[in-house]
Order: C-alpha cells, then structure tokens, then sequence
C-alpha cells in the first residue's frame, strides 16, 4: 500500500481522504467537506459520507488479510446518518473491527465532525478475496 494508502484508491484520493493512522485495529482519517462533495444545501452528501467510511474499513480490511490473500471488498454496508457536515469543516473517521475472520471482517466508523459531534456510524463486512 502507498504511504497513504488512500492513495491506492482513486476515488478516495479523488474525494480527499487522507489517513493519519492505519493498523490491523483502527484505521483513522480526514475529510474536508469541500462544496463538490456537497448537497444543494452545503452539508456533506450522504454518498460523500458512505463512500469514506467504505475507505476506512477496506484499508482495515486489507491490512487484515490473511497470508496468499488477493486483496478484499465490501459486500454489506449500513450507515446510519446522525448529524449534518457543513461545507467548510473538516470530518474524521475511525475505523475499528468488530470481528476479523479468515473470509470475512466487520468494520464499524464513526465519523465525528471537529466538535466531535456524530456525523455518522457505518457497518460493513468486508470478505476476503
């Protein structure tokens, strides 16, 4: 993976991701809430959102694999949206495995605004492949 594995996913690098922490048990990062991953209304798309916590929980994922693995990809993912991400502020996103199994692991992310209020909690399985 790059030194910022975020930038091995072109859309990730395309939305802005940038990862400050990424180990087999967390995975953080950043997201700038820029007007193009906007609603109409200058708070952070619902896909902008889904879209970065899938991030987060496939690096957590890959760097949980086992040895031989190809790689790994998300197969169910739920988010529950808590609070609005006004254009301009800067989200986070922590990434932490409920379960890591030889074919499958579960990731939930909270993403938290930078008063820490909840923007967000996304679970996902992700499976080997």
């Amino acid at each position: 993976m790059a030194a910022d594995p975020a930038d091995s996913m072109p859309f990730s690098k395309l939305m802005g991701v940038r990862v400050t922490e990424a180990g087999r048990e967390r995975v953080l990062a950043e997201l700038e809430v820029r007007a193009d991953l906007c609603t109409a209304g200058g708070i952070l798309h619902g896909g902008a959102i889904m879209a970065f916590a899938d991030a987060l929980g496939a690096i957590g994922g890959f760097l949980n694999l086992p040895e031989g693995a190809a790689g790994t990809t998300t197969i169910e993912s739920k988010t529950n949206f808590l609070g609005a991400a006004p254009q301009g502020q800067t989200v986070t996103g922590e990434a932490v495995p409920v379960s890591v199994g030889r074919r499958l692991s579960v990731w939930q992310t909270h993403i938290r605004r930078a008063d820490g209020k909840a923007v967000a909690l996304v679970t996902q399985t992700q499976m080997v492949l």
